[in-house]
């Protein structure tokens, strides 16, 4: 005869066994895919990873195992195969939605080394652009390896754990205590315990090594906190240190300034623009910063212009990157002000401001802008004629994410020369973004990290080399100014961890005929970042950029030297000789390095990144 309380304890229990071997078997695929990025980390500190991960699993475990409470519940008192079969279907459902994101946290790893979080589910309102970033093997194995995990897990829980409830006896008892002691026992694993603090993912952080804490935290719970956080801090600044008006007055006086005299490098302060967006240029694929063999073109284009050799991005995708040059805004740590017109229509434009001047104003892209919403952004800022990859000729070859950069940049050429000067016109290039399926043999051979990047690079370099050939016969390319900066960061052979400055550190070079002789080849070691474009553009041209307050001169000697950059919930703060990284999700910092050539100290670096991160989200807020 079955006895009814041990058919239910046992269905409980083999079920939250079977989600807890599940997450762990997930972390182990997982690291294997990302083998590369754990040499030189211990085993002992690898497998650390299932005892920490245990906080986290044990909670996500409870959230799960709501449903088959009540399904059991019922049970209890009533038996039906409906009911074996709804549980079959509601574990599938579940074994579905966590494989779509830990799967989706396998091809996305190397591009944006994070777990799968809040501006991720931004994309899936647009999955044409996860189709064409993937190249066409990854979604065909990645699809046939979800299918053959959600089948061979099914079969695992069909054959083990799948408890068929028969009832001959009821015990009344035991439905009582299961009524109500169950509940509040999940209630406790959910939130971790009884404690006043609920959990967090800082249960999971246990290692200086970032893929190994990212690893440990559970990826479903992670995602269902970045959601609710976002949701829920954004009618409060989830930054608040200080008092407001405290922050305020640190904030201020990081941008004072003892001596506004500014460098004028131009021969005159009515030039044509062209500003190239570099597709995720780190600053190590350039010669001063990293390697020779990468870009040798670009090292020739530096000698006939300025670099600026200590830049960083504010965020890590390129719609930050379109706000944070064109309106000089921070990027945010948990949401994008790009996707909110409501918003974004708060900020100043650099291409508002020199419309008045006559310029003409132009925008190329070979991909899709609907991405990010960068066209509406845009759009916002006025630009005369926006073209992306629809837009060119069908003639043009084309990639899977759009077409490349030895096509699109003769086509902007030809679109140069038919403009009305002064002309301010801007080309974001494609090829160095993921899946490099670019006409190009592989040509560096030595990295141990990117090789499909780093070549990417190389690429676009020879492509550039190309069109500054054609450009330099042009009547109008001795009264042109060209920008080169990247759009942000990016993991290269180098391997820095992501949180570290000189991963976000990018490349800014103002370069060609139209620079003072006696300027060309300079470089600017000052301490800025990707946001300063704005100011040290409008210096040069003689025009007022006091709306832009968030944006530096660079080429102000006296200008003040400190870079600020976001990421998935967190954020950093470089200072001559100091840098400071703090994650909000554990509360922990995530780096703080001050040398000897620093004149900070500590509680005064702190302070100053803590001021920055509230007063930027509150202006967010506040828009």
């Amino acid at each position: 005869m079955a006895v009814l309380p041990k058919q239910i304890v046992l269905s409980f229990l083999k079920q939250m066994l079977f989600w807890l071997i599940f997450f762990d078997l997930n972390r182990i695929i997982f690291l294997l895919f990302q083998i590369h990025y754990l040499k030189g980390i211990s085993f002992w500190s690898i497998l650390g990873i299932f005892w920490y991960s245990f906080p986290l699993d044990f909670s996500t475990i409870c959230y799960i195992m709501v449903i088959p409470f009540f399904l059991l519940l019922v049970q209890n008192f009533y038996t039906h195969k409906f009911f074996d079969i709804l549980t079959k279907i509601y574990i599938i459902l579940m074994l579905l939605i966590y494989l779509l994101i830990t799967t989706s946290e396998i091809a996305v790893y190397s591009e944006w080394k994070t777990k799968l979080h809040y501006k991720a589910l931004l994309y899936i309102l647009h999955p044409a652009e996860i189709i064409s970033t993937a190249q066409t093997w990854q979604l065909v194995v990645f699809s046939i390896f979800l299918i053959l995990q959600l089948v061979l897990s099914f079969w695992f829980y069909q054959r083990f754990i799948f408890v068929k409830i028969k009832i001959q006896k009821r015990n009344y008892i035991f439905s009582g205590l299961y009524l109500v002691l169950v509940p509040g026992l999940l209630f406790a694993g959910i939130r971790g315990g009884f404690q006043q603090i609920p959990i967090n993912q800082s249960q999971s952080y246990y290692s200086k090594h970032e893929i190994l804490n990212l690893t440990s935290v559970n990826s479903g719970w992670n995602l269902i906190s970045s959601i609710q956080q976002n949701y829920n801090m954004l009618g409060k600044n989830p930054y608040q240190y200080y008092e407001l008006s405290e922050a305020k007055k640190t904030v201020k006086e990081l941008y004072t300034i003892s001596n506004d005299s500014a460098t004028f490098i131009l021969k005159n302060q009515r030039p044509n623009i062209v500003l190239f967006i570099l597709e995720g240029w780190s600053a190590s694929l350039i010669e001063s910063q990293g390697d020779k063999e990468i870009t040798p073109f670009f090292h020739e284009l530096q000698k006939n212009g300025v670099l600026f050799t200590n830049v960083y991005a504010s965020g890590t995708r390129s719609q930050e990157g379109m706000t944070s040059i064109y309106s000089g805004f921070p990027a945010q740590t948990i949401t994008t002000i790009t996707q909110q017109p409501e918003k974004y229509n708060k900020l100043p434009s650099i291409v508002k401001k020199i419309k008045p001047l006559g310029y003409y104003t132009s925008y190329y892209f070979g991909g899709q802008l609907i991405y990010g919403n960068i066209k509406s952004f845009l759009d916002y800022n006025e630009i005369d004629k926006i073209e992306e990859g629809k837009d060119f000729p069908s003639s043009l070859p084309r990639g899977k994410l759009g077409i490349h950069d030895e096509y699109t940049l003769p086509y902007f050429l030809k679109e140069l020369n038919n403009q009305k000067q002064p002309f301010f016109s801007s080309l974001f290039t494609m090829s160095t973004h993921s899946p490099y399926d670019f006409n190009m043999k592989e040509v560096i051979k030595w990295p141990e990290y990117e090789k499909d990047y780093v070549n990417s690079a190389y690429y676009s370099d020879n492509c550039f080399k190309n069109f500054f050939a054609e450009a330099q016969k042009q009547s109008w390319f001795d009264n042109t100014l060209f920008i080169l900066i990247s759009d942000h960061g990016h993991g290269s052979f180098t391997n820095y961890d992501f949180c570290t400055p000189e991963y976000h550190k990018i490349v800014f070079l103002m370069t060609g005929n139209v620079i003072k002789d006696e300027y060309k080849g300079k470089t600017i070691d000052k301490l800025g970042s990707q946001i300063d474009l704005s100011a040290t553009l409008l210096g040069q041209l003689g025009l007022s950029y006091k709306e832009f307050e968030w944006s530096k001169n660079l080429l102000q000697p006296a200008c003040p030297e400190f870079a600020f950059y976001a990421f998935d919930n967190a954020f950093g703060f470089v200072r001559p000789g100091a840098a400071f990284v703090f994650d909000a999700r554990s509360n922990k910092n995530c780096l703080l390095r001050i040398d000897s050539t620093a004149t900070i100290h500590q509680p005064e670096l702190e302070k100053q990144a803590r001021s920055y991160m509230q007063c930027v989200f509150q202006e967010y807020m506040d828009f």
